[in-house]
C-alpha cells in the first residue's frame, strides 16, 4: 500500500509523522524490517536523504533500530518516554524515595568536598529559607528546595546536580500540596529549621557521616520537622 506523497515543508517532520503513524497503526509490527530507503522515498515522494533523516529521528525516539547489513527494524510502536516525562507521571512518593537516596549521598560528598564558597552559599540559602517563613507555602517550598540544591551543589558532582534538577518540578508540586493538606506551617512557619541548621553545621565541619545521618532523618519528614 502506498503511503501517499507529502507536502514540501518541513519534509523530514512530515515523513517522521507519516512513518510513525504507520508503525503505531500496525502496518509494520515490532520485529518487521521497513522497506528500503529507495522504496520509502518513492512512496513518499521525497529524496532518500529526507527518508534517511526521518529514520534517524525514529531511531532516536526508540521506534526503529538499524542492523548492519540487514536494514531498519521496528522495535517499538510508541516513542520511548523521556526522563522528565516519566518523572511527571510518577507517584510523588516514588520520586521522593529516589530523591532521598540521592540527597543523602550528596550530603556525604558535600561534607568531604565543600569549599568556603559552598558553605557560604548554604548559609545564604538557609537565611533565605528562614526569611521565607513569613511567605506563602509556594515561596517557602522554593526556599527549602534552594537550600537542598546548595547542599547538592557542594558535592561537586554534576550528574547528581543534574538529577536533582530533574526532580525539582515534581518535588515542588508535591511539597506545596503536602503543606496545603497538613497545615504544617500553621503553628511552625519555618518548620524543620533545626534540622537544616544541623545539616549546614555537619557539612561545614566536614562530618560526612553526620551530614548523611541528619539529612536521612530529616527526609523521613518532608520538612525535617523533628529535632536534628
Amino acid at each position: 500500500m502506498s503511503l501517499g506523497p507529502v507536502r514540501p515543508s518541513p519534509l523530514v517532520e512530515q515523513v517522521v509523522e507519516r512513518l510513525r503513524a504507520r508503525i503505531a497503526g500496525g502496518q509494520w509490527p515490532v520485529g518487521t524490517r521497513l522497506p528500503g530507503e529507495t522504496t520509502l522515498a518513492k512512496d513518499l515522494g521525497v529524496g532518500r536523504s529526507t527518508v534517511r533523516e526521518a529514520l534517524r529521528a525514529l531511531a532516536g525516539a526508540g521506534l526503529v533500530r538499524p542492523r548492519q547489513g540487514s536494514g531498519v527494524f521496528v522495535i517499538a510502536t510508541e516513542p520511548a518516554e523521556d526522563w522528565p516525562a516519566r518523572l511527571r507521571r510518577a507517584a510523588v512518593t516514588d520520586v521522593y524515595e529516589v530523591r532521598a537516596a540521592l540527597e543523602v549521598h550528596a550530603a556525604r560528598l558535600a561534607a568531604r568536598r565543600r569549599t568556603a564558597e559552598d558553605v557560604a552559599a548554604i548559609e545564604a540559602a538557609l537565611a533565605g529559607r528562614r526569611a521565607a517563613a513569613d511567605a506563602d507555602d509556594t515561596a517557602f517550598v522554593d526556599a527549602d528546595i534552594a537550600f537542598h540544591a546548595a547542599v547538592v551543589a557542594a558535592a561537586h558532582n554534576p550528574v547528581l546536580a543534574d538529577l536533582f534538577t530533574e526532580f525539582v518540578p515534581v518535588l515542588r508540586e508535591g511539597l506545596v500540596d503536602l503543606l496545603a493538606l497538613t497545615g504544617l506551617r500553621d503553628h511552625d512557619p519555618g518548620t524543620g529549621d533545626e534540622a537544616h541548621e544541623g545539616l549546614l553545621r555537619a557539612v561545614a565541619e566536614g562530618d560526612a557521616e553526620r551530614a548523611a545521618e541528619v539529612l536521612a532523618r530529616e527526609l523521613e519528614d518532608p520538612f525535617g520537622a523533628g529535632p536534628e
